[in-house]
């Protein structure tokens, strides 16, 4: 029902129709936007018959050296020098997040991470932000499932001071139990207000329900418990030297940097990481192998959903609907993640996917539809999810599930898989023009333990995906997930019976739900 209309161009014709009619209505106000209205008419008339234009090609992204030099305590120093703008950015990134966690203890990791600019055994928090705005930078600290940060960025006449700041929120946290509770206060705040929320429900539920894991972001019993000692704790077994790596991009020399590293983290003390989180990669795949696509495709469709969940919240004012997988594929596996990233792009990553198109465009059931992986080690989580009216939930679970069969059974025309390819390959080249950009991507290579060099192959391995690599991808991967709506059940019970006649249908009420819980039930 939307539909996308070029801007009506003014020639000097139609300005001089324009005139004419205005002259014979006369100059009222109403005259002048009864002109305007026809002309717009007209232009979008003119606009809705014309062909959309090819895609351009997208911008190649230029990916400079990195230079690795470690430091005696097992610190690994990674230098991209880019003289082109007088910035810096430098982050450093531990190989430990939620994921080292215990579920009794969910959001400490992020918790800890936010600490460390909360104030040190020499600043408190006000002087830490004093002290990096006097500098004209900024500096910001958190963590995600695999790994945890804390980043800053300045112009490069002030990288000394703030490497000084940088090294004493790592090496010297506080945790000052005020502190502490502020931040659990306005954690917990968030989360009782994001737990109303049907996208966030539903996404807070499949961490438990399908994906085996607890919410990175922590539940309202696991924040409450959490201690400075706690948080201490964590940090010291966790924030070690040989788990790190002290990432710097942009105006800086790699002596320089190197010279800053050892200036500041030489004295970092190792400790006694297990020999599994010093490991290499074993599983990552270097450019040149065979191809995912020479993996044999099986008989499997996905005409079957593995379980099905719904949270009812009465008087939702909408329904979250979401498809949610566990894939035995993780981030370090290269022959599985081009694929993933490719396919993703085709159903659901951006506007022109077809899951946005089929939700959004074509019926106007939702503002947006989109499908995504969170990437792990070895197993990752895949969601496709929209938020839609609670009366068309049932129709858009079906609508996503169709949507994902048809992967698995047709394969992409090169009309449609070539525009995929380059949003992705677009992105990439747009990401590595900022220097935080550049830090983000190699961040997220360190975390797994997959070489620096894969920068460099990303474009390529992106454009070399075939379709058929995608259909393979779809049913070995994507088959029998499960499906979890959150919203008034009351509103799409009948029509889900209606479009799922043989499908047991699982109903916790919102006010009943527990995380710790197997049953998910208080």
């Amino acid at each position: 029902r939307y539909k996308i209309m070029k801007p009506y161009k003014f020639t000097a014709e139609t300005q001089r129709r324009g005139i004419l009619i205005a002259s014979f209505f006369g100059s009222s106000m109403m005259a002048m936007l009864l002109v305007v209205s026809c002309l717009y008419f007209v232009g979008t008339i003119s606009a809705q018959t014309e062909t959309p234009p090819a895609p351009g090609t997208p911008k190649s992204g230029t990916v400079p050296a990195v230079q690795e030099k470690k430091l005696g305590n097992g610190l690994t120093v990674a230098v991209v020098e880019r003289k082109s703008v007088p910035l810096v950015t430098i982050q450093l990134l531990v190989k430990t997040g939620a994921s080292a966690e215990d579920a009794n203890k969910a959001g400490l990791a992020d918790l800890m991470a936010s600490m460390l600019t909360k104030g040190t055994k020499t600043k408190t928090a006000t002087q830490i932000a004093e002290a990096i705005e006097f500098l004209g930078g900024s500096i910001n600290s958190g963590a995600s499932w695999n790994s945890s940060f804390v980043s800053v960025t300045v112009t490069s006449d002030k990288v000394d001071q703030a490497m000084a700041i940088l090294a004493d929120v790592v090496l010297n946290p506080k945790f000052d139990q005020k502190e502490l509770d502020l931040l659990k206060s306005q954690t917990l705040d968030g989360l009782t207000y994001n737990l109303k929320q049907p996208s966030f429900l539903a996404n807070y539920v499949a961490s438990k329900y399908s994906f085996d894991e607890h919410p990175a972001g922590g539940t309202p019993a696991s924040l409450s418990e959490l201690t400075s000692r706690i948080v201490t704790d964590f940090h010291n077994k966790n924030f070690l030297p040989e788990k790190s790596i002290l990432i710097f991009a942009g105006d800086i020399s790699t002596v320089n940097a190197n010279s800053l590293a050892k200036q500041f983290f030489s004295s970092w003390k190792r400790g006694g990481a297990s020999k599994q989180n010093l490991r290499e990669s074993t599983r990552y795949t270097v450019v040149g192998d065979p191809g995912y696509s020479t993996r044999p495709i099986t008989k499997a469709v996905i005409s079957q959903i593995n379980k099905f969940l719904v949270i009812d919240v009465p008087n939702s004012g909408q329904a979250a609907v979401t498809y949610v997988r566990k894939i035995q594929v993780g981030r370090n596996e290269r022959l599985g993640f081009y694929p993933a990233l490719v396919l993703n792009s085709v159903l659901g990553g951006g506007y022109s996917s077809r899951l946005n198109q089929e939700i959004r465009i074509k019926r106007g059931l939702s503002y947006g539809a989109n499908s995504g992986f969170a990437w792990r080690k070895d197993a990752s989580n895949f969601a496709a999810r929209a938020q839609t009216k609670n009366e068309s939930a049932a129709e858009v679970a079906e609508l996503i599930l169709q949507e994902i069969d048809r992967l698995s059974k047709t394969s992409l025309s090169r009309d449609e898989l070539t525009p995929r390819q380059f949003v992705l390959t677009g992105n990439f080249g747009r990401d590595l023009e900022t220097n935080a950009g550049l830090s983000a991507k190699l961040a997220e290579l360190y975390s797994f333990d997959i070489p620096a060099a894969e920068l460099s192959s990303y474009i390529y391995s992106v454009d070399n995906i075939q379709p058929n690599e995608l259909t393979v991808f779809a049913i070995q991967n994507l088959e029998s997930g499960d499906i979890i709506i959150v919203g008034d059940y009351a509103k799409f019970r009948d029509d889900l019976t209606k479009r799922f006649p043989n499908m047991k249908v699982d109903v916790i009420k919102a006010e009943e739900l527990d995380l710790s819980k197997d049953s998910l039930r208080k």
